[in-house]
């Protein structure tokens, strides 16, 4: 049975959470012309001598309050995790890897593992929904510079853009219905924070903004949401270019203002809990609510290895992998495989529904 890797591809993570190593990785990131694309000889000067050293040590502390003493990066961990739930869920000839754009495992070691394996195809999933040439582009471009290496060049196939795929939708309103059950009484907003991206780039041709919306409508219709239910922010903005708004934390402080003491905020366009979840929203906005009059800042986990997000990803991967793989084979857990990825939509949609009447 031919064999057929699954590469999963992730922003990254530092090594560990010191100012060292922080700053190795925020000069790979921050050096790709993808994500910052001011003139190189003018932004490596001033990345080398004034951001990466006063960034660097700032970030380490954040990373530090984060990591775990046993698991390290909460990305890279939860990441792994992610991976072996896939790998138990999909036909027993996928071979499953993770490779980071920015830091280690590399997707240079992912791709020679699935190789060294025997795989001769391979199902590229970027862990973004939304696309941006600053995420999913990069990490194309990352790839297809270690293919262009290589002497043999396996098949290739990528996921596209899961912003507005139904499980993707279900996975995200089945993580925002468990922490609303949670409650003892409803918030007073929802807010749905994505990561932030420069006017620039849109105004260019990224379809992130719009992607951005397309999701968040969806997610909203699926949660049965009113439009004065909820909001759509972003955030995490770097330099001084405009970037797209509302903002988060400005959103976040104006409604404690207005006197909303509970507000749930929610983080869909991030698939793994991460530092911009964790602490960014987790402690540093959750503090600019309470001082600005709020109360409690229920922050909703991401994705992570949720069940419904790992039936999410196997339909995507198989989707996109028809016709080379045998319908009805084995899991690597020796269940059997749908032939189909949407098999057994009759029975999720049925799970919907009582969800919903739940709620």
């Amino acid at each position: 049975m031919t064999k057929i890797g699954v590469l999963m591809i992730q922003l990254g993570t530092p090594d560990e959470p010191t100012a060292s190593a922080v700053q190795r990785y925020l000069h790979e990131f921050l050096s790709d012309p993808r994500v910052i694309e001011t003139p190189r000889w003018k932004w490596q000067i001033l990345l080398k001598y004034v951001i990466l050293p006063r960034r660097a040590p700032q970030s380490a502390a954040k990373y530090a309050r984060i990591w775990d003493p046993m698991t390290g990066s909460p990305l890279l961990h939860i990441t792994r995790l992610q991976a072996k739930a896939l790998q138990r869920a999909l036909p027993e000839n996928l071979v499953v890897r993770i490779g980071m754009r920015y830091g280690k495992p590399s997707i240079d070691s992912a791709v020679c593992e699935l190789l060294a394996a025997g795989t001769d195809r391979i199902v590229v999933l970027p862990m973004y929904p939304q696309y941006s040439a600053a995420s999913t582009g990069t990490a194309c471009d990352k790839l297809f510079d270690v293919l262009r290496r290589l002497r043999f060049m396996p098949s290739i196939r990528i996921v596209p853009p899961f912003f507005a795929d139904a499980a993707y939708i279900r996975a995200q309103a089945s993580i925002v219905r468990a922490e609303h059950a949670r409650l003892d009484r409803p918030p007073d907003k929802i807010v749905f924070s994505f990561h932030g991206y420069p006017v620039a780039f849109v105004e260019r041709g990224d379809p992130y903004q719009e992607q951005v919306e397309a999701t968040t409508q969806q997610l909203a219709n699926m949660l049965r949401l009113s439009p004065n239910e909820w909001l759509l922010t972003y955030q995490s903005q770097f330099g001084r270019q405009a970037w797209i708004e509302p903002f988060t934390e400005a959103t976040l402080c104006k409604l404690a203002r207005e006197g909303a003491r509970r507000v749930m905020i929610a983080s869909p366009g991030f698939t793994t809990d991460c530092l911009e979840t964790i602490d960014e929203i987790g402690r540093e906005s959750a503090e600019s609510f309470r001082r600005a009059g709020g109360e409690q800042l229920i922050r909703c986990p991401c994705l992570n290895d949720s069940p419904e997000w790992i039936e999410a990803m196997r339909q995507l991967i198989l989707r996109e992998s028809l016709g080379w793989y045998p319908a009805g084979g084995q899991t690597s857990d020796g269940s059997k495989q749908a032939s189909h990825p949407n098999e057994d939509e009759s029975t999720v949609l049925d799970v919907e529904r009582t969800n919903e009447r739940a709620v």
